[in-house]
């Protein structure tokens, strides 16, 4: 069985020629070329934003919900759940309320 590549497509990318010198020394010590580096760069730098991106539209939707249902735990609720969960208790996240 055989693993399928996705297609590629070329971008041009400007930059100045002191970060090219710099990539191109990188890349001679680390034995890879410079499309590599730069591609690993932008796969890595993708992947860092999106995870961002998710954790930010998530604390969007939970303050629009706790705007719309008020529910919500103390910051001292939240505390003793983590520095019991820190001490190695299995325990269940605090109750929500009003």
């Amino acid at each position: 069985m055989s693993t399928s590549v996705p297609p590629t497509v070329p971008m041009a990318v400007k930059i100045d020629l002191e970060m090219k010198a710099r990539i191109q020394r990188l890349g001679d010590a680390r034995h890879r070329s410079m499309h590599w580096l730069m591609k690993e760069a932008i796969r890595q730098f993708v992947e860092r934003e999106e995870q961002q991106e998710a954790l930010r539209q998530e604390g969007i939707q939970a303050w629009e919900a706790y705007q719309d249902t008020g529910l919500h735990v103390t910051q001292e609720e939240a505390d003793t759940w983590m520095a019991r969960l820190e001490a190695g208790e299995d325990v269940e996240p605090p109750h929500c309320h009003v």
